[in-house]
């Protein structure tokens, strides 16, 4: 079904695992899709994975820290396809460390991209969706930012700074839906679980050596705390964010919905 016949999309931190499932969840409803990331080759490749499905698509790259080059990508999309539906801050990182032994630099990383980035591009797509005519319900556009269960579940070891960052989301896609829906823009956020991505693999590394114990049993530990019994796929997120870039979420804003199969619950 082409629920986003006629709409134009950007996905940030396209390149792999869940803005990649993103990028091509919106391309295959119908969307022509603005691919970036800060590795420009993998941008490249996933618009070209678009294309050879048949789809529209371009690429980026892009680094969320750096408005100008927000602007620059925001800019490049309203010129080529004259207008921005939909926006989805997905870019994000992550490290893992005892709270103790936590440094400065690594709050500021994490900070840095998962919340600073989302503010910096969704101030450049707003103005962006300011100026463009409203549909026939009134609505000018769409934000949608990754989160996390850590954005709502706080018991999360070693990940101190990143559940700050991932709670700070969830707040700022509240704040910014009230404030932005009498203009007719929706902001909604997802809150992924325990996903299969090369950053998982990281932090199952990581996790298992700040435990002492194999990479494979941090994995068990994640399955048995998922009461659907699997690791998540980036393809399950992709399709709670297709809904909310759909006219099947016209009326939902303000919204942080968990997809992490019954791991946290509210």
């Amino acid at each position: 079904m082409n629920l986003l016949t006629n709409q134009t999309a950007g996905v940030t931190g396209a390149g792999s695992g869940i803005g990649r499932a993103i990028a091509l969840a919106l391309a295959g409803a119908g969307a022509r899709v603005a691919v970036s990331d800060m590795n420009e080759a993998s941008a490249r490749s996933v618009a070209a994975e678009i294309q050879a499905a048949g789809g529209e698509a371009m690429a980026h790259h892009l680094d969320v820290t750096d408005q100008e080059a927000a602007q620059a990508v925001v800019a490049a999309i309203a010129d080529r396809w004259g207008r921005l539906d939909i926006w989805c801050n997905n870019a994000g990182v992550s490290t893992m460390n005892r709270f103790v032994d936590l440094t400065a630099d690594e709050w500021d990383f994490n900070m840095n991209v998962n919340v600073k980035g989302a503010f910096l591009c969704s101030q450049v797509v707003v103005r962006q969706m300011m100026a463009q005519e409203p549909d026939a319900r009134g609505l000018r556009g769409r934000i949608i930012n990754t989160a996390s269960m850590a954005g709502k579940r706080g018991n999360a070891p070693f990940l101190a700074h990143y559940v700050a960052s991932k709670f700070a989301v969830v707040g700022l896609t509240q704040a910014v839906a009230g404030e932005l829906a009498p203009l007719g823009i929706l902001v909604n956020a997802v809150c992924p679980g325990y996903v299969r991505t090369s950053m998982q693999t990281r932090e199952l590394q990581w996790e298992a050596e700040l435990r002492g114990v194999a990479a494979e049993e941090v994995a068990d530990l994640y399955v048995q705390d998922t009461p659907l019994g699997r690791l998540e796929t980036p393809e399950d997120v992709a399709g709670v964010v297709l809904f909310l870039a759909s006219s099947l979420s016209n009326f939902v804003t303000g919204e942080a919905i968990n997809v992490n199969g019954g791991a946290w619950m509210d």
